[in-house]
């Protein structure tokens, strides 16, 4: 879908002309819905309400149109009143109404609420929020969705029926008495307009053609009973919009003297519902970003956009509207009919206004039913029905619990507590996750692995005989409290037996005090047998930030008068082992010893004749510490014996890292791929302290060849042994890291 055009009508009308035509085909699917939204809301405060509802839904689909674009990150969203709002204010208008309140101080504390949810929204996008609201499982975004979804139905269905505006679900629905049949057939006609026109034609919205369905329906019934005709007082309609007693702006100015009689009282009770209503709109109007990001090809700013969202709901109740979102069906529309810059959003308000006061007298004979049908199938849709198939899965079948659970408090609690319970259940499993995965990716036995130390034959296999006390765990994932117990039980077991635990952290992916505990008490059973607890591969820093050697020491984990070290790498760690093990078998071979090439072990059945012409023709290079002998790339016809000093060669990967393939010492030979193949060299050689070597041109090599053959053989056998033992080790490490 990226990068694609929805509408071939859109590329038709670019410019100033695409953002008329999206905005113009915006309020018409915003409008319909923002009226049915305020009359929900306002209907739930008292059953006289709702031409003052329909009034703040149109006022509050003007004011967030005209001033969430204007300061919005998104292009092409079309921010007004939404489902969300709907819900969460309607169900706290209804429960400020059964408490006893007044019909005006419940529209106050609304009018309240939506100011502080947009002043929240306006700090959590200065403080960088905006980015991880989008983080917030899956399952409580559903469950949130699906639960707005039936609250608003359940609130609606008594309207559709025609029950008193007192009547609640249950009570409506075992009152046949109280139903009216001429509402529940403008509903019906309604619905069922909402579901069908889209098969029909979608060039007008379908929410326009059903109001307008409704509204005929009607009026043909009220041919039949004139009393239909009443617009005062008639239950049935929306009546209407100013209240009687001044025109709309007299209202409007009424309503901001009833904000300064404000008290602290009132800001106190509304913080908790502003706080739910902040997050529900926020999540509403990112994932509606991200929706248009995924079909435009665009990328909005989302802690900018929630300024611009927060601003437009402070904006709203300061004139007597209703605060909203950034909704999909509006924006969608937009898209589609050519809108390509934040003016289609503003336009959208603007021609909501116009339509306010170009059509006000129409809006007041909009029956409420007719809303009511539009609100249950807008409901219906927020219900997301392909979650019940997480239930047949048994992998998924929690997160459908979580659904569930989400949804019952949402309707029988509040969404406040919906928003506890979801993500309190979420963390519940994230954390069962992680405690059933193992922490634990590969468990090398020292015998198994050695350094790239280039070592004699006798050397190896006295390592092999004490291999038996080295032990490699490479850890993966997260190292918590959810997992601690886990890794115990893993590395417990070792501490009596082995003199050496390695643990290559590079995978870990967090680290917290539990987990450090768990490693400072191996580290102490480790250290009561004079053994070792060796860390290699610590990341430089988590996903979280956090520094893990730093932490690894002021834990106490690590500290260089105990037994606990870290290394930068496994082969570091080692090397490390296997010096320790050098110097307890009597080994004082040293690097800085220099070696005469009579003295090379490979020469050691070569006549005197053939050393002395070796002798001759050989030249001595000498290479400081941190230099290297020579580069990968370069062309050879070489090959170095080293008399003194040690070597590191490295297979460059990449413009900064590198393969550590060998260590090597004096008695040594290096460069021999290049000497026997020809071509450059395949890898760097790096002195890790002052060096001497001796370098023999394949010229040189084959004039000595020609009368020192055995010299020859000697020089070249080496080599070639040499190549075949790095690669028998390097075909080791991979299996064995690879377990």
């Amino acid at each position: 879908m990226s990068g694609n055009n929805p509408n071939p009508i859109a590329a038709e009308r670019p410019g100033l002309a695409g953002d008329l035509w999206g905005g113009l085909a915006a309020m018409l699917v915003a409008l319909p819905s923002a009226i049915a939204f305020g009359v929900a809301i306002f209907a739930a405060a008292g059953g006289g309400l709702g031409a003052q509802g329909a009034l703040a839904g149109i006022l509050g689909a003007t004011v967030l149109g005209l001033v969430a674009p204007a300061y919005g990150g998104a292009p092409r969203l079309v921010t007004a009143p939404s489902a969300p709002a709907a819900a969460v204010l309607s169900a706290l208008a209804a429960g400020f109404a059964q408490g006893g309140m007044a019909e005006g101080q419940v529209v106050l504390l609304v009018a309240v609420v939506g100011l502080l949810a947009g002043a929240m929204q306006v700090g959590l996008g200065m403080a960088g929020i905006g980015r991880l609201i989008r983080y917030i499982p899956y399952p409580v975004v559903s469950g949130y969705l699906s639960g707005v979804g039936l609250i608003i139905i359940g609130s609606q269905v008594p309207r559709l029926l025609g029950a008193p505006g007192d009547l609640k679900l249950i009570p409506a629905l075992v009152s046949p008495s109280a139903w009216h049949w001429q509402s529940a057939l403008v509903g019906g006609i309604v619905i069922a307009a909402m579901v069908l026109m889209p098969r029909v034609t979608r060039r007008i919205p379908a929410a326009v053609l059903a109001l307008v369905a409704g509204v005929l329906a009607y009026l043909a019934m009220a041919i039949a009973d004139p009393a239909l005709l009443r617009l005062e007082g008639n239950p049935f309609l929306v009546g209407p919009l100013a209240d009687g007693s001044g025109s709309v702006a007299d209202t409007v100015g009424r309503h901001w003297q009833s904000l300064s009689a404000l008290t602290p009282g009132d800001l106190a009770r509304a913080v908790v519902p502003a706080m739910t209503l902040a997050v529900l709109l926020s999540i509403d109007t990112l994932k509606t970003c991200l929706v248009l990001d995924a079909m435009t090809d665009s990328r909005h700013d989302p802690d900018r956009e929630l300024v611009g969202q927060g601003l437009g709901n402070m904006a709203a109740p300061l004139v007597g509207g209703i605060p909203g979102s950034g909704t999909m069906g509006a924006s969608l529309i937009n898209v589609a009919s050519g809108g390509t810059t934040r003016l289609s959003g503003f336009l959208a308000g603007a021609f909501s206004l116009a339509a306010f006061l170009l059509l006000t007298s129409v809006i007041a004979w909009v029956p409420l039913a007719a809303l009511a049908g539009m609100l249950i199938v807008v409901g219906a849709r927020m219900i997301d029905r392909n979650s019940l198939s997480f239930f047949f899965s048994r992998a998924t079948r929690l997160d459908f619990l979580v659904i569930v659970a989400v949804v019952l408090s949402a309707i029988f609690i509040n969404l406040v507590a919906a928003a506890g319970v979801g993500v309190a259940l979420a963390i519940l499993l994230f954390v069962r996750e992680q405690t059933r995965s193992s922490v634990v990716r590969n468990r090398i036995e020292g015998r198994e692995i050695f350094s790239k130390r280039a070592r004699t034959a006798e050397e190896l296999e006295a390592f092999e005989r004490s291999a038996a006390d080295t032990v490699i765990f490479e850890l993966q994932g997260s190292l918590f409290f959810g997992t601690a117990n886990r890794l115990q039980s893993v590395l417990e077991p070792e501490t009596s037996t082995r003199k050496y635990v390695v643990l290559q952290m590079r995978r870990v992916q967090s680290l917290d005090v539990t987990a450090t505990h768990v490693l400072e008490t191996i580290k102490d059973r480790l250290e009561k047998r004079d053994a070792f607890l060796l860390f290699c591969d610590i990341p430089k820093g988590l996903p979280s930030g956090l520094k893990m050697k730093r932490y690894l020491k002021e834990t106490g984990v690590v500290k260089p008068s105990n037994k606990a070290f870290a290394f930068g790498s496994l082969d570091d760690a080692l090397e490390w082992i296997e010096s320790r093990e050098r110097a307890a078998n009597g080994s004082t071979a040293s690097s800085t010893t220099a070696m005469e090439l009579r003295d090379f072990a490979i020469f050691a059945g070569c006549t005197d004749e053939a050393m002395g012409a070796l002798e001759a023709v050989v030249e001595l290079r000498a290479v400081k510490a941190q230099k290297k002998a020579y580069k990968a790339g370069t062309p050879t016809d070489a090959v170095y014996l080293i008399r003194r000093g040690a070597l590191k060669l490295l297979v460059p990967v990449g413009k900064k890292d590198s393969y550590h393939l060998s260590t090597c010492g004096p008695g040594e030979i290096i460069g021999g791929m290049g000497f026997m193949a020809g071509g450059n060299h395949a890898v760097d050689a790096l002195a890790l302290t002052d060096c001497e070597l001796y370098v023999l041109t394949r010229e040189r090599f084959e004039e000595l060849a020609v009368e020192h053959g055995d010299l020859a053989l000697a020089i070249f056998g080496h080599v070639a042994r040499t190549l075949s033992m790095r690669l028998r080790a390097a075909i080791g490490e991979v299996q064995a890291l690879r377990g």
